[in-house]
């Protein structure tokens, strides 16, 4: 196995490296980049949680005939991710082995975070944003004319000040306090980190007894973004992340929030428990340095009925589930 790199500083506490390619693509164009069928493809991995959303997303809102995929393997050096799922280790439309080679047809010698998910402008070959949280806000509001019929609106315009607001909290407690907790580099910092996730999932747990999902009564950008966090929690952060407290299947509403979203098409067909369990337990050699991933637990659970539907609401409102996946 190739360097994998270190993620825990030493008496430090984990800071994520936000510095993104924020260019956007748009209707009118502004950064360069109009909106176009075709032109672009989404490069992920289906270990990412960040990536997740995007391919969740995109399922969501019907666009897999706009927005070509990408994925790459679950596993990664130090560098960069790597197409070791496709013949011959190159992508197919982008014909690159490593995702380092699109953002450096943007900025040679790119220096930052080679991520996932990111945009290709395939003329070009190069990234035009890696920009996660804006990449699904763009999806919903940019690419409307290519939605599906009966897609979803994941960010209504009357709820996204609470979506926002919501979103906020997540990222910061929830979705990014999972890595405080596992890249913590002392006691303290990873105490203060387990004290807010676990805050944080009380007040989720509250607010969702009383609501079938996050804001409103559909499914919106927020419940995407607190999924992915979630699919992963009993895999790995439960104890790859000593997130441990208590496991995901022993938080009653949360579990069945989650079984829900699970069993909603877009998610459940969009989640691959075994990419994710091989990321993070192999790449993470710091902190599982023999690379072993556990078999378990039995995700089999997933699939028990979770008997949301008594607090109102339907994931779709007046639009139509996606087809089934082929």
């Amino acid at each position: 196995m190739a360097d994998q790199g270190t993620y825990v500083e030493a008496n430090q506490p984990y800071e994520r490296d936000t510095r993104y390619i924020e260019t956007r693509i748009t209707r009118d164009g502004a950064d360069g980049y109009p909106v176009e069928a075709g032109r672009y493809r989404l490069v992920v991995s289906y270990a990412c949680p960040w990536a997740n959303r995007t391919i969740i997303v995109r399922r969501l809102l019907g666009l897999e005939d706009a927005i070509s995929m990408g994925v790459c393997g679950p596993t990664h050096d130090s560098r960069s991710w790597t197409f070791d799922l496709d013949p011959g280790h190159l992508d197919p439309v982008l014909q690159i082995p490593r995702l380092q080679d699109a953002y450096f047809a943007r900025v040679p010698g790119y220096e930052k975070g080679i991520t996932v998910p990111a945009i290709v402008d395939v003329p070009s070959g190069a990234v035009v944003t890696n920009n996660f949280p804006q990449i699904t806000i763009d999806f919903s509001l940019e690419w409307s004319d290519f939605h599906r019929a009966g897609a979803p609106d994941l960010y209504p315009e009357d709820l996204r000040v609470e979506i926002d607001d919501v979103n906020k909290l997540v990222y910061r407690d929830v979705n990014n306090g999972v890595y405080r907790c596992g890249f913590a580099g002392s006691q303290e910092s990873y105490d203060a980190a387990y004290d807010q996730l676990f805050s944080r999932l009380d007040w989720l747990s509250d607010r969702l007894k009383i609501q079938r999902y996050l804001v409103g009564d559909t499914i919106t950008e927020a419940d995407v973004r607190l999924f992915t966090t979630l699919a992963r929690f009993d895999p790995v952060y439960h104890g790859h992340f000593k997130c441990n407290r208590e496991k995901l299947s022993e938080m009653p509403v949360l579990w069945a929030y989650a079984r829900d979203l699970f069993q909603t098409p877009g998610f459940g067909d969009s989640t691959n428990f075994d990419h994710i369990k091989s990321h993070y337990y192999e790449v993470h050699r710091d902190i599982n340095p023999s690379g072993i991933v556990p078999k378990g637990p039995d995700l089999a659970n997933w699939a028990e009925p979770h008997g949301r539907e008594a607090l109102g609401g339907s994931p779709f409102g007046r639009g139509t589930a996606p087809a089934p996946l082929v």
